[in-house]
C-alpha cells in the first residue's frame, strides 16, 4: 500500500516518527510530508531515515512532475499526525496554501486525522465545528485521548498513541468496499458521515471501572490494585465512537474519561445500587470494575488500635452480592451485558477454563479474559485479552494499549449477538 503520512506542527511530531516505522515495517510505502511548522519539531534526516524516503515540504518542488496532485492521486490513505487546531481549520475551509493542504484536496483516497491540541482548543466552539464538518465530509478521526499535555496540563486532546493510530488505519483500509466516497465526496443517501469511527451513535452504554474498597475502619480497608484504565479506556473508545457513556468509577487512580456522564462510588453495595438503578437507561453493560468479594462483617467507628487486638488480628468476612450475575439476571432482552474476569492463570488452557467456568456461573452475554499477576494486568498501558461469548466460545483475541483493546472489545460486543455462531466450539483449547 502506498501510504502518505502528513506531520504538522505540534509537539505530539515526535510521536509519527513511531507511526512511520511501523508502516514501513508492515511493508507498506511511505511518502512524508511535512509542513514547515512540522519541521521545527522533528528533523528531516530523521523521518527521511525511518520513512526510507525523500521527505516532501515545498509545494514548488518537483513542479515537472505535477506533484503537488500526484502524490495525493497515488495514495491509498492519508494520515495527518498530529492534525493540529489550525490544520483541521485549514482542511475544514479547503485552503490548500501548503504541499499537504493540495493533497488532500487531490486525493480520493481515506484520510485519517489524529488530533492533538489542549483541551480548551479541542473544546472550542471552532474546532467543534470544524471537526463535525470534517466527519460530514468522510474524514476518520482517532483519539484525541486525555492525559499529559504540554507543560504540566493534564485532560482531553492528548494525541493517540502510535499504535493506536497504525491499528485504526489499518482498520480503515480492511474495512473499505469498493466504491465508498471518500473524503470530499458526497456520501450516499441514508448513511452516517464518518463512519465507522461513529458507529456507536445512538447506543447507551454503562461502564463500571476501577477498585472499590471495604472499610475496616475510618483509616484501613480491603481493597484491590485496580487502576481503572482499561474501563475510563472503554469509555473513552465508546465516546469516540459516538455512543452516549455512563461511566461509575470507583477510586481510579487516573482522569475520568471525558464526554461521558460520571458516578463515583466506594464499596461494591454502593456500585451495586448504582449499577441497578443505571441498567434500564443502557443498551450496552460492561462490568471492568475490579469488585472486592467480600467485606467485613463489622466495621469499627474507630481506628483498630494494636495495642487493643494484641499480635493477631482476627476478621470475619461476609461474601459481597454478585453485580454481574445480578445485572444478567435482570436485563431486557434487547441489552448486552459484559463482564471482566482477572486471573493468575499459568498457562492459557488455566485461563480458558477459569473464564468458560465464570461465564457458566454469571450468565452475562460476554466475558473478557485477562492474566493478572505482580507485573502485569493493573496498573500497565498494555492489555492482552480473551473474549468469551455466554456459551464459553472464543469470540476475539486482542492485545496492545489500553485503549485499542478497548476499540477491539466494543467492535466484539457491540457487532455481535448473544446468539450467533462462535468460531469454535467450547471444547477447543
Amino acid at each position: 500500500m502506498n501510504i502518505v503520512v502528513g506531520i504538522t506542527g505540534g509537539i505530539a511530531a515526535y510521536k509519527a516518527v513511531g507511526v512511520i516505522r511501523s508502516f514501513v515495517l508492515a511493508g507498506h510505502s511511505v511518502q512524508v510530508i511535512a509542513t514547515e511548522h512540522a519541521l521545527r519539531f522533528v528533523g528531516k534526516p530523521t523521518l527521511e531515515a525511518i520513512s526510507r524516503n525523500t521527505v516532501h515540504t515545498d509545494l514548488y518542488e518537483g513542479v515537472s512532475e505535477v506533484r503537488h496532485v500526484a502524490i495525493g492521486q497515488a495514495a491509498d490513505l492519508i494520515v495527518i499526525a498530529p492534525t493540529t487546531a489550525n490544520t483541521a481549520a485549514k482542511l475544514a475551509a479547503g485552503i490548500a496554501d501548503d504541499l499537504l493542504g493540495n493533497t488532500v484536496l487531490a486525493t480520493t483516497a481515506p484520510i485519517l486525522l489524529a488530533p492533538a491540541m489542549h483541551t480548551e482548543m479541542w473544546q472550542n466552539a471552532a474546532t467543534v465545528s470544524n471537526v463535525a464538518t470534517l466527519r460530514a465530509r468522510g474524514f476518520r478521526f482517532v483519539g484525541p485521548t486525555s492525559g499529559q499535555l504540554t507543560g504540566t496540563d493534564s485532560g482531553v486532546g492528548r494525541m493517540a498513541e502510535p499504535d493506536d493510530i497504525v491499528a485504526a488505519a489499518f482498520g480503515i483500509l480492511a474495512s473499505l468496499e469498493p466504491g465508498e466516497p471518500q473524503p470530499g465526496q458526497p456520501q450516499p443517501s441514508g448513511s452516517k458521515p464518518g463512519e465507522p469511527d461513529r458507529d456507536l451513535e445512538g447506543l447507551r452504554v454503562l461502564i463500571s471501572a476501577g477498585g472499590t474498597r471495604e472499610p475496616l475502619d475510618p483509616v484501613r480497608f480491603i481493597g484491590n490494585r485496580s487502576s481503572g484504565k482499561q474501563g475510563v479506556a472503554l469509555a473513552e473508545a465508546a465516546v469516540a465512537r459516538g455512543a452516549e457513556v455512563t461511566f461509575v468509577g470507583a477510586h481510579l487512580e487516573i482522569e475520568p474519561p471525558r464526554g461521558a456522564t460520571i458516578h463515583s462510588v466506594e464499596t461494591a453495595e454502593e456500585l451495586r445500587v448504582e449499577m441497578i438503578a443505571l441498567l434500564p437507561e443502557a443498551d450496552l453493560v460492561i462490568m471492568a470494575a475490579a469488585v472486592a468479594d467480600y467485606r467485613p462483617r463489622t466495621v469499627s467507628e474507630g481506628k483498630i488500635k494494636k495495642d487493643v487486638t494484641g499480635d493477631v488480628l482476627t476478621l470475619e468476612l461476609v461474601k459481597n452480592p454478585d453485580i454481574l450475575a445480578e445485572l444478567a439476571a435482570s436485563k431486557a432482552e434487547h441489552q448486552v451485558v459484559v463482564g471482566f474476569a482477572a486471573e493468575t492463570a499459568r498457562t492459557q488452557e488455566e485461563l480458558l477454563s477459569l473464564g468458560r467456568a465464570k461465564v457458566a456461573r454469571k450468565r452475562c452475554d460476554y466475558l473478557v479474559l485477562n492474566t493478572v499477576g505482580w507485573t502485569e494486568g493493573f496498573a500497565t498501558d498494555g492489555n492482552t485479552i480473551m473474549v468469551l461469548d455466554r456459551d464459553g466460545h472464543r469470540v476475539i483475541e486482542a492485545e496492545g494499549t489500553k485503549l485499542s483493546v478497548a476499540h477491539s472489545i466494543l467492535t466484539a460486543v457491540s457487532t455481535r449477538t448473544p446468539s450467533e455462531i462462535a468460531v469454535e466450539p467450547p471444547g477447543a483449547p
